[in-house]
């Protein structure tokens, strides 16, 4: 796999972010909630992890 193709990937991932953050505005989420904040955490913390392993090139 190449580096774009992960990139792309991680791209992906991150607007899946947005699902989870819509899913946290349901008022009858109940304990899910807790999950949801969890996903969000951790996807955060990889997300965060990727950049700082893998920066950006300047172009």
């Amino acid at each position: 796999m190449d580096k774009q193709a992960i990139r792309d990937r991680i791209d992906q991932i991150r607007s899946k972010r947005e699902v989870l953050l819509k899913l946290l505005e349901q008022p009858d989420l109940g304990t899910l909630r807790i999950d949801v904040n969890q996903a969000l955490e951790e996807m955060d913390d990889l997300l965060e992890e990727f950049d700082r392993v893998f920066p950006r090139e300047a172009a």
